[in-house]
């Protein structure tokens, strides 16, 4: 089993502040930040939404060769997603060409119709 490293909470990264800033122009619910959704592993996900067990993760590094593409990080974060899923969380995964308008007008209102 792969060990994965405690990550205490982080400053916002600019791709987050994005997202937040779209998410409230689009009128979306409100979102817990860094919420951990697994205490044992201590697995935090970027937004959790809680009435729905909706997690969101911004996935930013992707066209550096940053953690999230690397095979140790790519393999850390599949286990990440697998148990949030099993646990019964939708986990959403946007990267930065995912990060418009649009797809935080139509993610809000999917959030928003589950209540």
């Amino acid at each position: 089993m792969t060990r994965v490293r405690y990550r205490a909470p982080q400053p916002p990264s600019r791709l987050e502040e994005t997202f937040l800033r779209l998410w409230r122009l689009a009128g979306g619910p409100e979102l817990e930040r860094e919420y951990r959704f697994d205490p044992k592993r201590r697995w935090r996900a970027d937004f959790a939404h809680l009435q729905t067990r909706c997690l969101i993760e911004v996935e930013g590094g992707i066209w550096v060769n940053g953690r999230h593409n690397r095979a140790a990080g790519f393999n850390a974060d599949l286990e990440k997603y697998l148990e949030a899923g099993l646990a019964g969380w939708r986990v959403f995964r946007l990267g930065p060409d995912q990060i418009t308008m649009p797809n935080i007008e139509r993610l809000a209102a999917v959030l928003s119709a589950d209540l």
